[in-house]
Formats: C-alpha cells, sequence, structure tokens
C-alpha cells in the first residue's frame, strides 16, 4: 500500500517521532497507519529497554491540584533539555492528573494504570515518550494529599523544587484570597529555607542527642571553654541547640519576607486576620534529581563523536 507525505506527517503528530523514523514504519507497514503506530509503538518497547540503564537525574517536579486532592510528582530526563520540552511537560501533568484521580499505592501500581485522557497505560505512554524524545524517562516519586482543601503549593526554577504546606483550616478559611497567600508563602519559605523538621516538637530524640554529643566534643576541644563551669557550658549548649533549631524547623525559621518574626508567627498573624484556627500541620519538598547520580557528559566528545573526527 503505497503511503504520502502527509501520511508521514500525520504519524509523527500522532506519534511525536522523527521523520525518517515515521517514514520507515510506514514502509514496513506497507503504508498502513495503525500498523505503522504498532511498529512505532513495538520500537519504543525496545527503546525503552535499551535505555534503561541509563542516568536520568533531570526532568522536573511538577504539583497537581483539583477537588481537595494535591499531588506532587517527579519524573526524570536524562537532560534539562527534554526536562523543558512542552509535551514531556504534558505528559507528566497527565501522570499527576492520574495519581489525583485513581489514587495508585505507589509507582509501579500507576505504570499499570491508564493515562489520564488516554486509552494506554502510564508505562505504555512513558515508552512512547523515550521513543519520541530519544532519552530514558523515569517516574521516581510521588505525594498524594487527599480530603484537604488547605494545602498551599509552589514550584520553584521551572520544575526544580516542588513544595507543599499543609494545614489544619476550615474550607470556607482555605478559600479565601488572605490564606492561598499565606500558605503559597510558607510553601516557597520550604522551598528556599529547607527545613528538615515541622516544629522542635517534631525532632526525633536521636536527631536531638546526636547533635548534643557533637556540641559536647566541640566544646571539649574548644580552649575557651575549658575553664568554665558545668552549669554554663549546659547554658550554651541550650542556647547553640536553640539556635540550630530554628534553622532547621519549619515554624521556628525566620519568615523570608519578614525577618522579625517566626514562620509561626507569620501563620498566627494570618489566623488573626481571618478570625480562624489555623495551624501547619506537614509539609513536603521534593527536589528534581535530588541524591541521584548526575550524568557526567564529555562536551568535547560528544562533539567529535558527533562530527565523525575520532579523539
Amino acid at each position: 500500500m503505497a503511503f504520502t507525505a502527509q501520511d508521514v506527517k500525520a504519524l509523527r503528530e500522532k506519534t511525536g517521532v522523527g521523520m525518517m523514523d515515521c517514514k520507515k514504519a510506514l514502509v514496513e507497514a506497507d503504508g498502513d497507519l495503525d500498523r505503522a503506530v504498532d511498529i512505532l509503538r513495538e520500537r519504543g518497547l525496545a527503546a525503552a529497554t535499551k535505555k534503561a540503564g541509563r542516568i536520568t537525574a533531570e526532568g522536573i517536579v511538577v504539583a497537581y491540584q483539583a477537588d481537595g486532592v494535591s499531588v506532587l510528582l517527579e519524573v526524570n530526563s536524562e537532560t534539562d533539555f527534554v526536562g523543558k520540552n512542552a509535551d514531556f511537560r504534558a505528559f507528566v501533568t497527565d501522570v499527576a492528573k492520574t495519581v489525583a484521580e485513581e489514587n495508585p499505592a505507589d509507582v509501579e501500581a500507576l505504570a499499570a494504570m491508564k493515562l489520564a485522557g488516554s486509552d494506554r497505560t502510564v508505562e505504555e505512554n512513558r515508552q512512547d515518550k523515550i521513543l519520541s524524545t530519544g532519552e530514558n524517562l523515569s517516574i521516581r516519586r510521588f505525594v498524594r494529599i487527599d480530603g484537604n482543601p488547605a494545602v498551599g503549593s509552589y514550584i520553584h526554577g521551572g520544575g526544580s523544587i516542588g513544595t507543599f504546606s499543609v494545614f489544619q483550616a476550615d474550607a470556607a478559611v482555605a478559600a479565601t484570597d488572605a490564606f492561598k497567600e499565606m500558605a503559597k508563602n510558607v510553601a516557597m519559605q520550604i522551598a528556599a529555607m529547607s527545613p528538615q523538621f515541622l516544629n522542635a516538637a517534631a525532632i526525633p530524640a536521636d536527631f536531638e542527642e546526636k547533635e548534643k554529643e557533637i556540641l559536647r566534643v566541640q566544646m571539649a576541644e574548644d580552649p575557651k571553654m575549658q575553664n568554665k563551669p558545668e552549669k554554663v557550658l549546659e547554658g550554651i549548649m541550650k542556647g547553640k541547640l536553640a539556635k540550630l533549631f530554628s534553622e532547621i524547623c519549619l515554624m521556628e525559621q525566620s519568615y523570608f519576607r519578614d525577618e522579625d518574626i517566626t514562620v509561626g508567627k507569620y501563620i498566627a498573624n494570618t489566623a488573626k486576620e481571618l478570625g480562624a484556627e489555623i495551624a501547619c500541620v506537614d509539609f513536603v519538598r521534593l527536589v528534581k534529581g535530588e541524591n541521584l547520580q548526575k550524568r557526567e557528559d564529555d562536551f568535547a566528545a560528544e562533539v567529535a563523536k558527533a562530527s565523525g573526527v575520532q579523539a
């Protein structure tokens, strides 16, 4: 069956695959567009298998919120270039929507579900994107919060960091502009200041004891501390711990827009303004590629390879 340039174009638009690959698929399918799509999908599976070992530490973090459900999702690619691609970003948003609507138990369960707006699974669509982008892509992790309209979100740097600030508040309060602004500002604080704990009460006992032990060693080795009474040393340690907690606990951190008050005080001020009870109960912070091995490209070697020049 013969095919035309319009058929090649149609196949490209349908699959996102390069023109030459589309042409080859149509030749193999004897001009049958549906069969050509299947061939490219089959090759997509092969491409996914072949690229599975390649490092994916770029990509994006996205936030999706609808009907009281909030999802923060990280999907990785090999390069920042693909991470900025509009088609890739649309796919990631659809995956986040799938998480919101289907409530998968984990990434493996998510892969087997139908992608939102598609009659094919998330995994099948991921394989298609591997074929069209030429890169390995991996759905790394997600956080889903259900039944709480009082969640602020912030995405920094086009998807390099994504955060949620989670509150306990009435739905009517959560719907106000003042609350939404406050919740977003706290989410921005989380992105900028990377707290480890919600407040001092949330710090595990073993973490605090470890910090105390580090301070004891530091003070024992400090000549200025040698002749100080034990009670004075305890006071100094208490002060140092308080300073540490003010840096790593969200509620005790200085609010980035007004360093004269803490984040906790900022939230309390908003609650007073609204005449409501508002409490920050949790937070989420996902950093793109966090703790993943980064791909190290030799640019000169890549250029030489592309030009056929031996290094």
